[in-house]
């Protein structure tokens, strides 16, 4: 057995590790499992099967990924988990594969951290470097675009929508989709203004803020009504890729746009 995996660990013979996979006592790797370079698997974590972890990834003790669903009508059917690389997963966080009736796959982006206790649902997509703080819980189906932070005990409803850059407060309820660059809290969660220090760390320009700001207030700030808004967008706020991204996921929801 390789000196990176401890003997108490229990290793499926069709698990594929990279060589330097380090997997440490009590841990599980179940059937069909692939571990990219450089990954961590701490103490009686468990990655319970046809899930691939992509490299540089580190699993604490007591997390488990890859289970089967919570879905009453899932039935033993051939679904996965993808994990990208360089993804965080802390103490008894659990993430569970996809439904056959909604695409077959979780997928985690690269960059990801996954704090303790934090839970990730089947079918839920995860895009880069997402932050879910302490006893985050997604129900199914939801998508977390690029960049997203969720502040601790965040609960998000089933087919829900977090646009990039968005920042969710902690405790808050999301049953409706939350638009991208906004910072939002509350029971139910709505926007509250841009998330102007999330956007200043990622490099936004002055001219950037400042047409998501001339948006942001036509369309959340005032009692126009959505499509005229939304025009009125178009015709007065400078054309940035920010401005035509925030109406496209406006145009786009299925859920509504928390207002």
């Amino acid at each position: 057995m390789s000196t990176n995996i401890h003997p108490t660990a229990l290793i499926h013979p069709s698990a594929e590790l990279a060589p330097d996979v380090q997997v440490d006592a009590y841990a599980y790797i179940g059937p069909e499992v692939k571990i990219g370079p450089g990954s961590r698997v701490d103490h009686h974590a468990s990655v319970d099967r046809l899930t691939t972890i992509g490299a540089g990834c580190h699993l604490w003790p007591f997390a488990s990924v890859g289970t089967d669903p919570q879905d009453l009508k899932y039935k033993g059917e051939r679904t996965t988990l993808v994990i990208g690389d360089g993804v965080m997963i802390r103490e008894f966080t659990t993430v569970n594969r996809g439904t056959v009736e909604g695409g077959g796959v979780t997928q985690v982006g690269d960059g990801c951290l996954l704090m303790a206790y934090a839970h990730v649902a089947h079918d839920c997509h995860l895009g880069r470097e997402v932050i879910m703080a302490n006893s985050c819980n997604l129900a199914g189906h939801v998508a977390l675009e690029d960049y997203v932070g969720l502040g601790g005990q965040v609960a998000v409803h089933q087919f829900t929508r977090i646009g990039r850059y968005a920042y969710v407060g902690g405790t808050s309820a999301v049953d409706k989709d939350l638009p991208p660059f906004c910072l939002c809290e509350g029971n139910r969660a709505v926007a509250h203004g841009l998330n102007v220090v999330g956007l200043k760390r990622r490099g936004f320009t002055p001219e950037s803020m400042e047409a998501l700001k001339a948006a942001y207030k036509i369309i959340f700030r005032t009692r126009t009504p959505l499509a005229k808004a939304m025009e009125q967008v178009r015709a007065e706020v400078p054309d940035t890729p920010e401005v035509r991204y925030l109406l496209e996921f406006i145009r786009g929801s299925q859920r509504g746009v928390a207002r």
